[in-house]
């Protein structure tokens, strides 16, 4: 694989690690890619869809004239392995923030817990979380919220197309959710444990499909001299 290559365009599957923001990932791969090939200061790069710093797996970075198909990548449907824990609560929705609000769920049946689950299937309204990457008035909510300052989330409109594999062992509930763009795992763990009551959050995601892309041909090596290009080739009828 040469520079032209990585100017022309190529489309890069990474499996993003567990606390590395998605800005990282790009930037420690376009540090990588300059310093092995003959590339221009200004090397158009760049991800299509964030992932949580706390959540792992598929992050597709597109290289040179393939940046103009990020929008397009973005808009696909996506699918998550996802682990919440019921029963107590935090301020992020996930494990960025410490337990709080612990509950009884000696009450809490597999049943009920499906049941539940079944509830958010199709067009639902999310709030996101707080502690996300949503502008408000020009500002980070998550800015704004590590501020102790109030904020406001607005609903929008989103799709759970599937939750299926549900595995249940309390206070942990496991299953794979398929999604349209836009949704927050973050904020469906926390809706379920608002729905049963007891309250939930996010101990595990990880994202296994954008569209037709997969984790199963993603790179896990990116950060060590394993990572080799000429793994990853250009998609046809991209100009």
């Amino acid at each position: 694989m040469t520079d032209t290559d990585f100017l022309e365009g190529q489309i890069i599957l990474l499996d993003k690690p567990l606390d590395w923001t998605s800005f990282q990932a790009v930037n420690k791969l376009k540090y990588k890619l300059k310093s092995e090939f003959n590339l221009p200061k200004k090397f158009k790069i760049g991800h299509a869809g964030t992932l949580d710093p706390r959540a792992t797996g598929l992050l597709i970075i597109c290289t040179g004239k393939f940046t103009k198909i990020i929008p397009e990548i973005q808009d696909a449907p996506k699918e998550y392995f996802t682990e919440l824990k019921i029963g107590v609560q935090t301020e992020s929705y996930d494990t960025e923030k410490p337990e709080i609000l612990q509950q009884d769920i000696s009450n809490i049946t597999e049943v009920k817990i499906k049941e539940t689950l079944n509830k958010f299937l199709g067009e639902i309204d999310q709030k996101p979380p707080i502690f996300s990457a949503i502008k408000i008035e020009g500002n980070r909510a998550y800015d704004l919220a590590r501020a102790g300052k109030e904020v406001e989330m607005k609903s929008r409109k989103t799709t759970i197309n599937y939750i299926k594999d549900i595995e249940i062992e309390l206070p942990f509930v496991r299953f794979t959710v398929g999604c349209s763009k836009g949704t927050y795992i973050r904020s469906l763990a926390h809706d379920i444990g608002q729905d049963l009551k007891v309250g939930a959050y996010l101990t595990n995601l990880r994202r296994t499909k954008i569209g037709d892309y997969s984790i199963e041909n993603a790179s896990s090596k990116f950060l060590e001299n394993e990572f080799r290009f000429e793994n990853f080739g250009k998609i046809d009828g991209v100009n």
